[in-house]
């Protein structure tokens, strides 16, 4: 990189925080923030615990959204400040250090780019992921397994709390069904894009003669909806099964039926839950699960009328992502187009730039 590429950089991002300014708009946030403090003032605002709660989540998210776009903007303009400098006074050393560090500059930029778009109504809740694998057996069920174990290592490298919900072993291998609650910061508008088919290609451990085999899966990921968020489900619309809860849940396996099965009948949307010995505990987080699978269907319906397109069910050849382990290694998403060669890191739970790398082409489309 030269002082000519480098200047034209500069320009590229300051019209990158410019943009992320129209979105983030800080004075309306100083002037929230202002109001926030001035409730919190009041002598009666800490007798109201719900009120308390949703008050101080929506602080946290408008310091973080603050405090992130006044750290670009003072990145952007130091370099920009510092650059001038250098290239008056014929600075090289100084020069080459902004010239290996504009890599650094430009994910800064882009992460405060992922963090803007995140602004929506749920992207700050935490996220319900299910993974259910799909036709062909072991294999299948081998790879849900994997992306379970993905998904979980990157809510642990994240710093994120998960919850199982639901976990269904599989006959030899793998998994037949799982449900986790990860907690976090945004969870469920990074996890969001995550929705959809995923593909994997590799010589197969459980077939003797060595064979290149396709697995599908599906991840299915909505938002865990506030208590404030009124939906109602009669009776008459769902049906309820129990069964005995199967895997690694204690010595009630086997024993009791306190594991629930919920299908919503219009929908078909099904959901199960057995991370504890109480039916009812179990039945009560599988409703709070339907409920925010419903307002998540929802809100893509009026997304895609504001859109003006139908929304199209998720199918086995519409994989949203491609892993491929043999004959070459290769992840590859087909929203952004974007491949990896770092297979073994993101089935590892590194998914970070494959997430954003989607959320910012879904935004510029």
């Amino acid at each position: 990189m030269d002082s000519y590429e480098y200047g034209e950089l500069l320009k590229e991002l300051q019209v990158k925080v410019g943009n992320i300014e129209g979105i983030v708009e800080p004075q309306k946030i100083e002037c929230r923030l202002k109001e926030i403090a001035d409730e919190e003032n009041q002598p009666d605002f800490w007798n109201s615990p719900d009120r308390v709660a949703e008050v101080q989540k929506e602080k946290r998210r408008a310091e973080n959204l603050l405090s992130k776009f006044r750290e670009v903007e003072s990145a952007v303009s130091d370099s920009l400040e510092l650059f001038e400098m250098a290239k008056e006074e014929g600075d090289e050393d100084t020069l080459q250090t902004l010239f290996d560090e504009a890599g650094e500059l430009e994910s800064v930029i882009k992460e405060a780019e992922v963090q803007t778009m995140l602004s929506g109504e749920t992207d700050g809740n935490n996220a319900i992921l299910s993974i259910h694998p799909g036709a062909g057996g072991t294999e299948s069920q081998d790879w849900a397994s994997m992306l379970f174990r993905m998904y979980g290592r990157w809510a642990e490298r994240r710093g994120f709390k998960t919850e199982l919900l639901d976990y269904q072993s599989g006959d030899e291998a793998g998994i037949k069904d799982a449900s986790i609650l990860i907690k976090g910061e945004n969870a469920y508008g990074y996890l969001k894009s995550e929705n959809g088919i995923h593909r994997l290609v590799r010589i197969s451990p459980f077939d003797s003669n060595a064979k290149r085999h396709t697995s599908f899966a599906s991840v299915m990921v909505s938002p865990e909806i506030d208590d404030n968020i009124d939906i109602e489900i009669e009776d008459k619309d769902i049906r309820v099964d129990t069964y005995r809860a199967s895997g690694a849940g204690g010595q009630h396996v086997n024993k009791t039926e306190s594991a629930i099965r919920i299908t919503h009948i219009e929908t078909n949307i099904v959901v199960q839950c057995q991370n504890d010995r109480s039916q009812h505990k179990n039945r009560a987080t599988a409703m709070k699960m339907l409920k925010s699978r419903l307002y998540e269907l929802e809100l893509e319906k009026q997304q895609a009328e504001k859109d003006g397109v139908e929304k199209s069910e998720i199918g086995w050849g519409h994989q949203i992502r491609s892993y491929v382990l043999q004959p070459y290694q290769q992840v590859k998403d087909s929203r952004s187009g974007i491949a990896y060669s770092n297979v073994s890191g993101i089935l590892d739970g590194d998914i970070d730039k494959v997430i954003e790398d989607v959320l910012v082409s879904i935004e510029r489309k």
